[in-house]
């Protein structure tokens, strides 16, 4: 599978290479035609400071950030765009002044949750939402009801890697789109053509990697 991979460099700095794998993969929600390692932009200090810089570069100073909401595993990530923002002069409300990384727990029926000695990190806070990658948009709505639930003020959504430009009306700040990787298509798993071409699937991929079949 892997030797099917090629990389696309990021607008803006081209030290920052994202691998993509074609095949025929599935996730929760659909199937899809490239899979994205994002793997070492997720553990490796210097890359994840380098994605934090590129798109906290979208982020005005006047807009306040208090919490910043991490799926997929951007916990690094997250932390250094705290950081990039502090730099910037984004403002936070917090009493500390200061930024918190907060990540929701999903519950084995699939609900989104933060438990009580998290929920005061959400509850009127100005939130961005950070994902690695965004191809349907179902699971970023669900964390935006989950934000708006427990009392969150949803102020951007950013990611690594976005395949939709707006999410319920909020602009995706990504740092790759569809024109980086033209051929990538997302499809509903009743009509996938690959299936329907009985192409053999790869793997079972999700924010946090994929698992060969």
């Amino acid at each position: 599978m892997e030797a099917r991979m090629f990389k696309a460099y990021a607008k803006g700095d081209e030290k920052i290479q994202l691998k993509i794998i074609s095949g025929h993969f599935i996730t929760s929600q659909s199937h899809i035609t490239h899979y994205l390692d994002m793997t070492t932009m997720k553990t490796r200090c210097a890359e994840a400071a380098q994605i934090a810089r590129l798109l906290s570069a979208k982020y005005e100073a006047t807009t306040p950030v208090d919490s910043i909401i991490c799926l997929d595993g951007l916990e690094v990530v997250g932390a250094f765009l705290a950081e990039e923002l502090a730099k910037a002069g984004v403002l936070s409300m917090n009493a500390h002044k200061t930024i918190y990384i907060v990540t929701p727990e999903f519950h084995a029926n699939g609900q989104m949750l933060f438990r009580d000695n998290t929920q005061n990190m959400v509850k009127n806070r100005n939130t961005v939402i950070l994902m690695g990658s965004i191809t349907t948009g179902t699971t970023l709505r669900q964390c935006m009801e989950t934000v708006l639930y427990y009392g969150g003020k949803i102020q951007g959504v950013s990611a690594i890697f976005s395949a939709v430009n707006k999410v319920a009306g909020i602009e995706i700040n990504a740092v790759y789109d569809k024109q980086d990787i033209p051929d990538y298509e997302s499809y509903p798993a009743e009509k996938c053509p690959m299936c329907q071409r009985k192409e053999r699937i790869d793997a079972i991929v999700n924010g946090y990697g994929y698992s060969k079949l």
